[in-house]
C-alpha cells in the first residue's frame, strides 16, 4: 500500500468468522466498517480487507501482515470477542501487541451496556503494535453493523447532543502520538478530539 497523500490513512479491516470464511454466511462487518469510515473521514483512506476463520495463529499472522508488511496505521477487527470456545480474537490480538490500550475496551462496553446487559461478556481489546519503526493501532470491534456504528460514533440524544462518546473520537490523536498521518473527521459523524496544542492551523 502506497499513500496517495502524506495524511492518507491506511486501514486494515479483518472479519473473524468461520461461517463467513467458509461462504456459509455473507460478511457484514467489513462493509459496515468501510461504510462508516468513508462517511466519517475527510480524506478517503486505503483499505486492505481480510475474512479469516476463528483460529488464533491465523488471526495473529493477519494482523502482523497488515501492520508489518502493508504498513497499515489502523486495523479494525470484527468478530470472535465473546466467551465461546472459538472466540479467540482478543488473545490473538494481545499476542502481537507492544502495548495494550485498555481504555478502548472499557468505553466499548460502556456504550453496549446502554442496550444489553450481555455487553459485559464482550472481551474486546485494543493494542499498539510497533515493528521496524512503524506503529499501528489495532482495535477489536463488535460484529453487528448497528453495534459497530454505535461503538465508533457514540450515542446521541434526540437533540443530537452526544450522550456517550464513541471510541473513534480518540483514534486520530492516538495515531498522531504513534507517528501516523494526521487524520480529520466530519464532526457530524464523530468529532475527533485533540488537545489545542496538537490541532493543525
Amino acid at each position: 500500500m502506497v499513500r496517495q497523500h502524506p495524511d492518507q490513512l491506511l486501514v486494515g479491516l479483518v472479519s473473524v468468522s468461520d461461517r463467513a470464511y467458509s461462504g456459509a454466511y455473507q460478511d457484514q462487518g467489513i462493509p459496515a466498517l468501510q461504510g462508516w469510515l468513508d462517511g466519517a473521514l475527510t480524506r478517503a483512506p486505503q483499505y486492505a480487507s481480510r475474512v479469516i476463520p476463528d483460529e488464533s495463529a491465523g488471526i495473529s499472522a493477519t494482523l502482523i501482515e497488515l501492520v508489518d508488511e502493508l504498513g497499515c496505521d489502523l486495523v479494525l477487527t470484527t468478530g470472535g470477542t465473546g466467551p465461546a470456545r472459538r472466540d479467540v480474537t482478543p488473545e490473538a490480538t494481545l499476542a502481537v501487541a507492544t502495548k495494550e490500550m485498555p481504555g478502548f475496551g472499557e468505553q466499548m462496553r460502556q456504550i453496549s451496556l446502554r442496550f444489553v446487559p450481555t455487553a459485559i461478556l464482550s472481551r474486546q481489546v485494543a493494542v499498539i503494535r510497533e515493528a521496524d519503526g512503524h506503529a499501528a493501532l489495532i482495535i477489536n470491534l463488535p460484529g453487528q453493523p448497528k453495534a459497530i456504528k454505535e461503538t465508533l460514533e457514540g450515542l446521541r440524544g434526540e437533540d443530537g447532543a452526544v450522550l456517550v462518546p464513541g471510541i473513534f473520537a480518540a483514534v486520530p490523536y492516538c495515531i498522531d502520538l504513534i507517528g501516523g498521518p494526521y487524520v480529520e473527521t466530519h464532526a457530524e459523524a464523530c468529532k475527533a478530539f485533540r488537545p489545542k496544542s496538537a490541532i493543525r492551523s
